[in-house]
């Protein structure tokens, strides 16, 4: 089955316009790994973790009523959790 084919068949069921092939889409972001690191970033390690929805959902709207955003809100809280434990406030 050729891809154009079932673009064709999506458009024609949905109504829709086919989406731009590759060779005429707009510049997208590099794959991971492979774009230039912004300046802000350099030097940095991300830290994650996997939440329930809700935790990230309170997270944000925190962020929204103290007009912070999430990443601020974190640095405290991981160098709140640093003096608690003893250790320096590195974040």
């Amino acid at each position: 089955m050729r891809k154009s084919s079932l673009t064709a068949a999506l458009q024609q069921a949905t109504g829709r316009p086919a989406v731009p092939s590759p060779s005429s889409a707009p510049d997208l972001p590099s794959p991971a790994g492979t774009a230039e690191i912004p300046p802000s970033r350099t030097g940095k390690k991300t830290i994650a973790g996997h939440f329930d929805p809700a935790v990230s959902r309170q997270l944000r709207q925190l962020a929204l009523e103290e007009d912070s955003s999430v990443q601020d809100l974190l640095r405290e809280a991981i160098n709140d959790l640093f003096e608690k434990k003893g250790k320096p406030r590195l974040a």
